[in-house]
């Protein structure tokens, strides 16, 4: 992934409608819901729209932003797990991308996410490919009016605690630790913000950069 590719875009309002969260109720049961972003620029594009419980909370959060259902271009779920699709179907106007697939309506189009393809919606917004929570997850990459870039990364990133503590994460489950472990890394390395799935945005500090480099590191011998 190449920062340059967004030296000339044009820049997004990036909203973030609800924090995620994630807390285990004992061994075998977790109260959580995601993170949902919208983002106002060039497209009106809605990250990880919740579960099928909350129509009414996005409606109203829309709504503060001046945004009807009908005016979101793209929905984007950044995989297919329940809390991250449950209002999709409020935005009938909108081409969906859920995981690496990409359809509207009855019509499905084919992209390479699985051979390393980024999708660009426009100058400012394009998704990549991040596998290790499921198989097909993706990550939404925005310029923001402050010209930073945000990942919106869904659960690649369960939540800030889990840089310093990676059993968070894994204990929420991952279908490929170790592309996970990759993928936390390369995103940490050009993103100033990241959204994670079930917590509050932060900030990309080189500590954090450097705490990633090492658990990367320790399969992939990646160098400073």
């Amino acid at each position: 992934m190449d920062r340059t590719l967004f030296l000339h875009s044009t820049m997004s309002e990036v909203i973030v409608l609800f924090d995620g969260f994630s807390v285990m109720n004992g061994k075998d049961e977790m109260k959580a819901n995601c993170s949902c972003t919208l983002i106002k620029g060039d497209h009106n594009i809605i990250v990880d729209t919740m579960t099928a419980w909350d129509s009414e909370k996005i409606i109203d959060a829309l709504q503060k932003q001046n945004i009807r259902p009908d005016q979101i271009n793209y929905v984007v779920s950044t995989h297919g797990h329940s809390d991250h699709i449950g209002n999709n179907n409020l935005f009938l106007n909108a081409k969906h991308i859920v995981g690496y697939s990409v359809s509207f309506k009855e019509n499905y189009y084919a992209h390479a996410f699985d051979k390393g393809e980024e999708y660009i919606i426009n100058s400012s917004v394009k998704l990549i490919p991040t596998p290790g929570h499921t198989l097909s997850d993706v990550t939404v990459l925005a310029v923001s009016k402050d010209a930073d870039l945000v990942a919106i990364t869904g659960d690649l990133f369960e939540k800030h605690e889990d840089i310093e503590n990676p059993s968070i994460w894994l204990e929420a489950g991952s279908d490929d630790s170790v592309e996970q472990i990759k993928n936390r890394y390369k995103v940490a390395q050009i993103a100033d913000w990241i959204i994670p799935g079930h917590g509050q945005k932060f900030k990309v500090t080189e500590e954090v950069r450097e705490l990633l480099r090492r658990q990367a590191g320790d399969i992939f011998l990646v160098q400073k």
